[in-house]
C-alpha cells in the first residue's frame, strides 16, 4: 500500500496519515503519543531532530517494556516480588550490598549459581522471585519452578519417551529458578532426574534455588549420599551463598500486627 504524499496537509489530515503510517510500520507507540509529543515539542521548542528523536525513543523504550513483560510473563513466577519491596532491616542476615551486586546479573552471565537457604518465612523465595525478575528486565531468559513440580514433570516426560526434550528446554532458558528444594524427600528416581537437569546446565547457564534446609540436612531429601553430594557440588561450585537465617519475618510481621490490635482495642 502507497500512501498519497501531498504537501501542505491541514492538522487533521496530517494525524490520520500518522496514524495509518504507524498502523503499516507496526509503530503502536508512536501511533498512541505522538500527539502529546507532538504539543511538547511545540512548547518546548524543539528541532526537528530532538522531535524525531523523542518519537523514536518513546517506541523503543515502550518495545523494550514489552519484551521485559513478556520474559517476566514467560517465567512463571507465582507472584510478583522485587527487591525494591524487600525489607532489609528486617533481616540483618542477608546483606543488602551483596544482593543489588547480584542484581547486576554478572553471576548469570558467568553462569554461576545462587542458594538461598534459610527457614520458612526468611524471604529466600522473596529474594529468588526478585532476582529472576531482574534477570527476566535486563534481557535473560529466566524459568521458575517449585522442586516437586520440575520433578513430577520429569518423571511424566520420562514415562511418555520426551526426557530428553523436557531437559533440553530447561537447560536452554539462561537461569532456572528453583523454589522449595528441601521441602519433600525425592525418590532415587525423582533425585536422579534432577540431577540430570543440574549436569545439562553445569557451567552453561545458572541455576538459583531456594531451600529451607543446610546442606548438611539435604540427605533428607536426596537419601543416596553421593548423589546428594553431586547435587551439592553442582549448586555450590563457584556460585554464591546466602543465608537467609531462622527468623521468620512473616512470623514477627503477624506478630507485630497483632500486638498493634490488641494495644488500639
Amino acid at each position: 500500500m502507497t500512501l498519497p504524499r501531498q504537501r501542505g496537509l491541514t492538522e487533521q489530515a496530517a494525524d490520520a496519515a500518522i496514524d495509518t503510517a504507524c498502523r503499516l510500520l507496526r509503530l503502536p507507540s508512536i501511533r498512541n503519543e505522538f500527539t502529546d509529543i507532538a504539543d511538547r515539542a511545540v512548547k518546548d521548542q524543539m528541532t526537528y531532530r530532538g522531535f524525531l528523536a523523542e518519537l523514536l525513543m518513546t517506541e523503543c523504550d515502550d518495545r523494550a517494556r514489552r519484551r521485559s513483560e513478556r520474559r517476566i510473563k514467560a517465567a512463571g513466577f507465582p507472584r510478583e516480588k522485587s527487591l525494591r519491596a524487600f525489607d532489609f532491616d528486617a533481616n540483618p542476615n542477608i546483606d543488602a550490598a551483596t544482593v543489588h551486586t547480584l542484581a547486576s546479573c554478572e553471576w548469570i552471565k558467568k553462569s554461576q549459581p545462587l542458594c538461598l537457604i534459610g527457614d520458612s518465612g526468611t524471604g529466600k523465595s522473596h529474594m529468588l522471585i526478585a532476582l529472576g525478575t531482574e534477570a527476566a528486565m535486563k534481557g535473560y531468559r529466566v524459568r521458575y519452578t517449585l522442586a516437586t513440580k520440575l520433578v513430577n514433570e520429569l518423571v511424566e516426560a520420562a514415562d511418555e519417551k520426551q526426557l530428553n526434550k523436557t531437559i533440553a528446554r530447561y537447560g536452554r532458558v539462561d537461569l532456572l529458578c528453583i523454589d522449595e528444594l528441601g521441602y519433600m524427600e525425592l525418590d532415587r528416581r525423582g533425585a536422579e532426574l534432577l540431577f540430570q537437569v543440574l549436569t545439562e546446565r553445569e557451567e552453561k547457564n545458572s541455576v538459583a534455588i531456594a531451600s529451607n534446609e543446610s546442606f548438611g540436612g539435604w540427605t533428607k531429601t536426596f537419601t543416596d549420599p553421593r548423589l546428594c553430594a553431586a547435587i551439592v557440588d553442582r549448586l555450590t561450585f563457584n556460585g554464591t551463598i546466602i543465608e537467609t537465617g531462622t527468623d521468620s519475618y512473616r512470623l514477627a510481621t503477624t506478630r507485630a500486627r497483632a500486638e498493634e490490635a490488641a494495644t488500639a482495642s
